[in-house]
């Protein structure tokens, strides 16, 4: 899973870096009305409480929130959403999902089309690459307490019902089954593990690895699709060279 889990550590503190970006509160919208049409009370649903906890993590205000939950209720009007995946392969053979969520199909699929293409991949058919990902709970620690060691950090996660983990950069990552996350996440919590994310994720099976030109290539298609308005997530099966992480994440 390494490269799951580098390329989910390079988009989120890509995420932390761009926090001013126009789009990036309107993502956090669109989240939070979709979550919140199946169950608009975070107590009792999972998702939408992940979505809003994001939300405040990007110092979203307080009104904003209530307004995009109102939305979905349909006490305020606003553009109806619907979630599209789309599947493609990136240069290497890369197996690729995007998940988006448009009130415009024609106009996201053209825009992922052209991001693929542009990029030396290519856009495929619904299934072709789905089989290659898992469902899974992705939970994130950051900054591990003082007087807590990984090893006693990973049994906590263990205990409270984590199935594997990976560490990468001082960020350990723990993966769930769809129905434990939340279970796992308040678990940390309690024995005061601050958790920088907790929320449901393609996962790959398997990676397939990249060097070089090809590499880079295959990081700005994932860099540019995670930067388009109607795209919510991308996940990829691969894993590249430290060293071309680096230069991307520094270009």
């Amino acid at each position: 899973m390494a490269g799951h889990s580098k390329w989910a550590n390079i988009k989120y503190r890509k995420e932390r870096q761009d926090k001013k970006r126009s789009n990036l509160f309107s993502k956090l919208t669109r989240e939070i009305i979709v979550c919140a049409r199946q169950d608009p009370n975070p107590d009792t649903n999972p998702s939408l409480a992940a979505a809003v906890e994001r939300a405040r993590a990007a110092n979203m205000p307080k009104e904003n929130i209530e307004r995009a939950i109102k939305r979905a209720t349909g006490d305020l009007e606003g553009a109806r959403y619907e979630e599209v995946i789309y599947e493609g392969y990136g240069p290497g053979g890369v197996a690729i999902l995007v998940r988006s969520l448009t009130d415009n199909r024609n106009r996201t699929a053209a825009a992922v089309r052209h991001i693929f293409e542009s990029h030396g991949g290519s856009l495929g058919t619904e299934g072709c690459v789905a089989w290659q990902f898992e469902r899974r709970g992705v939970i994130q620690v950051e900054k591990i307490p003082e007087g807590l060691g990984v090893e006693e950090l990973v049994l906590l996660a263990i205990e409270a019902g984590a199935e594997d983990f990976s560490q990468d950069d001082g960020t350990l990552t723990f993966y769930t089954a769809p129905t434990d996350v939340a279970k796992v996440r308040d678990g940390l919590k309690e024995a005061g593990v601050e958790v920088a994310r907790a929320q449901l994720s393609m996962v790959p099976k398997s990676t397939v690895r990249v060097e070089g030109k090809e590499a880079e290539r295959l990081l700005k298609l994932l860099d540019e699709l995670d930067e388009q308005e109607d795209v919510q997530e991308v996940v990829a099966n691969f894993e590249v060279p430290d060293e071309v992480l680096a230069r991307v994440e520094s270009g």
